[in-house]
This record gives C-alpha cells, structure tokens and sequence, in this order.
C-alpha cells in the first residue's frame, strides 16, 4: 500500500488535474454509463479555477518509482456553485454564508490506477474538515450515478435528482445529496 500526501492545488497543477479528470471520466465511469452517457456527463464537468483560487482543492499524490504521481483530486467549495467547471452553464458563483448555507463537495476525480484505495474517503475527510473550520453546519454535493454507493456511505442522503439533457440527446444525472457536519 502507498503512502498518499495531500496538499492546496496550485495553478500550476491544473494541466495534470485535466489529465486526471479526463481518465477517471473515461475509465471509472464505464461501469455505470454507456460512452454517450458519459459524453453527456462530461458537459457537467471539468476544471474549475475558483476552487484553485479559493485554495479549497487538493491533490493527493503518492511516490511510484521515485517519482510523486498524482492520483486523486477533490476539493470543497464556499460558493453557492454545485458542480461543474468554469464552462458549466448556471454557475452561482457567489459566497455562501456558513450560518444559513451549505458548503460544497466539489470535483473529486481517482485516477483509475488507484480506485478503491480510500482517496475517496480522504477527499471527503478533507473536504469536510475544512468546511467545517470555515464554521459551515452542512455540506452538499451533487454525485454522479457511480459516486452515489460512496456518499451514501459516508452519510451524505439523497435529497433531488436532476437529470439534464445532453448536446447527444443523452440523460445526464445529477444526484443532490447532503450531510450534517455537526
């Protein structure tokens, strides 16, 4: 087993971020959806630059060979944004109040090469963590059909499911989910 580190994603890292996020879409997601669904996903996702700035993403990288390797990204958001990258149509990107606001679970992409080894798990412990400092009372999420059975495990309970309509004629489904942090 590796030992992961994490740290506050940069600008820098953006490049790889992409990478990532393309192969865990591509490879990960194969089990749940057919390739025009995934295309259809794809619209609802990508990289988003303001959890960067707002230095509220990670990475998770492990040593291969010598070398440090990317292998898991995630992060949470203080805006009122949900999901999706800076193209994302609807984006609020807004601050959210902690008092009366939820934070949010945002972009949590694992390298194929190293799925089911707890980096989902530690995005969120991150994630959560940090929310919580920030003073948030709840955190919410919007889940792909295959990150459900992690969040539900997790705690997070489905509250509404949206299901948009891809530029293929696709559905793409959002699952809105929640947790306490207190």
């Amino acid at each position: 087993m590796s030992e992961f580190t994490h740290r506050i994603a940069g600008p820098e890292d953006i490049p790889a971020i992409m990478e990532l996020m393309g192969a865990s879409i591509e490879v990960n997601m194969r089990a749940f959806l057919s390739d025009e669904e995934i295309r259809s996903a794809k619209e609802s996702m990508g990289i988003d630059k303001t959890l960067i700035n707002d230095q509220t993403y990670f990475v998770i990288e492990a040593e291969v060979e010598h070398e440090t390797v990317m292998v898991a990204c995630g992060g949470w958001g203080k805006r009122r944004t949900l999901f999706g990258g800076d193209a994302t149509a609807g984006r609020d990107d807004s601050l959210s109040d902690p008092a009366t606001d939820p934070a949010r679970i945002r972009a949590m992409y694992t390298h194929p090469d190293w799925v089911r080894k707890g980096l989902g798990t530690l995005l969120l412990d991150l994630g959560e963590s940090a929310a919580r400092e920030a003073g948030f009372k709840t955190i919410e999420l919007g889940s792909t059909v295959p990150g459900r059975p992690l969040y539900e495990v997790r705690g997070y309970e489905a509250f509404h499911t949206e299901v948009r309509t891809g530029a293929n004629g696709q559905p793409n489904t959002i699952i809105h989910m929640r947790k306490s942090l207190v």
